[in-house]
């Protein structure tokens, strides 16, 4: 079982990257977000992930609609799938997950999986039933905070503690792009995660990005690719598919990871009661 659990979180955490790099700010409101004027800018490409937040919806544009229910479908190479119920409540970063099939994340229990976060406490249920087993809580501890950061993440680029350095333009499959680098301060001089942010000079979304994990020992990095649906005014990447490539987002021949999110609505009536155990 142990094992199993490992794997589990190896192949999860090839989607989290920074996640850990961030729970010192778990609860804070990333401020450039929400503000109602134009920040005073440290460098270009500070500026151009604020106004990339912008085009996609700020943190303020989530808080305003209070809550999220969506289905996460995530799809390994090897045919390995998760399909998930989420629930969040933005403000407090509140987390549900329903695992109605989880052939990667705890394969070793069968039928229904829940993990919760009500803002104080991770919990685990197994067909209804409190599980207490502090290594399956690690998985819980571990996908929660990642799965509402993935679904934040655009907005949580502008949160207090991040660099950002301008590289260059590029040109890819005749688009241009602005390359941003984006590091995350660190307060025990351990090397930290970078992503590197190619923002479409037409649309100002990010079409992909390479991210390292650094915790996992991988330096080298992946790409993601992602494509974007407009959800009650909210331009959200809804499909995406990563997998390793090098500095310079080469595609290898190497088979996608998937991950998408579908059947979206927001301000739903969930309360914080739906987040306890």
């Amino acid at each position: 079982m142990r094992i199993k659990l490992l794997v589990s979180i190896t192949l999860g955490f090839l989607l989290v990257s920074c996640k850990n790099d961030n729970q010192s700010a778990k609860k804070q409101i990333p401020t450039d977000s929400i503000t109602s004027t134009t920040p005073k800018f440290a460098n270009k490409g500070h500026e151009l992930v604020y106004n990339m937040v912008q085009k996609v919806g700020n943190f303020n544009a989530l808080l305003d609609k209070k809550n999220v229910v969506y289905t996460y479908t995530y799809q390994t190479p090897d045919n390995k799938t998760d399909s998930v119920t989420e629930k969040y409540i933005f403000e407090g970063e509140l987390s549900y997950g329903a695992y109605k099939k989880h052939e990667r994340t705890l394969a070793n229990l069968d039928g229904l999986v829940e993990q919760g976060y009500d803002g104080n406490e991770y919990w685990l249920k197994h067909k209804g039933k409190i599980i207490k087993d502090q290594d399956l809580l690690k998985t819980v501890i571990f996908n929660r905070p990642t799965n509402f950061y993935w679904f934040t993440m655009m907005q949580k680029l502008l949160d207090n503690g991040l660099f950002y350095e301008y590289l260059d333009e590029k040109t890819i499959d005749g688009i241009k792009y602005d390359v941003v680098k984006v590091t995350f301060q660190s307060k025990d001089d351990k090397p930290k995660d970078t992503y590197q942010l190619y923002i479409n000079k037409e649309t100002h979304l990010v079409d992909q990005f390479l991210f390292t994990v650094v915790d996992f020992g991988k330096m080298e990095p992946f790409l993601m690719k992602l494509e974007y649906e407009n959800i009650e005014g909210l331009l959200l990447p809804t499909k995406r598919k990563y997998k390793k490539s090098n500095w310079d987002a080469e595609v290898t021949n190497e088979p996608w990871t998937l991950v998408n999110w579908s059947d979206i609505k927001f301000n739903t009536d969930l309360t914080k009661a739906d987040f306890k155990k």
